[in-house]
């Protein structure tokens, strides 16, 4: 399951949980490059449970979509990233080391108020 909501003008909230499927990739993607057009400065919110793998068809998506994902980096400046699996976490920062100008920072479920304060700050 895949669920991209805007929760306020520059906060976007990514909900993640079992395997990702091709269609749910597509339609969430194009909502969330859609609803982002005036972002700048902003903010995501990964709230990742029970993680698996995409499907192969949701990987080709992400793939083919890929140039309009890149652009959307200039509009975000930082993500915190909620998981309970430590190296899940570990990968989230080390993803945030190799992108410049963008921020990531990793949380349990249990830390949700600091991962909060710290994208607001």
């Amino acid at each position: 399951m895949l669920k991209i909501e805007r929760e306020s003008d520059t906060l976007f909230v990514i909900r993640a949980s079992g395997q990702v499927h091709a269609d749910e990739m597509d339609a969430e993607l194009d909502r969330l490059i859609e609803q982002s057009k005036d972002i700048k400065g902003g903010k995501l919110l990964y709230d990742i449970r029970d993680f698996e793998l995409p499907s192969v068809g949701a990987m080709m998506v992400e793939m083919r979509k890929l140039p309009n994902l890149f652009g959307l980096l200039a509009r975000f400046e930082k993500a915190a990233v909620m998981a309970e699996a430590p190296w899940l976490r570990a990968m989230a920062e080390w993803e945030g080391v190799l992108i410049p100008g963008f921020e990531i920072k990793s949380f349990a479920h249990k830390d949700e108020k600091e991962a909060r304060a710290w994208l607001a700050a």
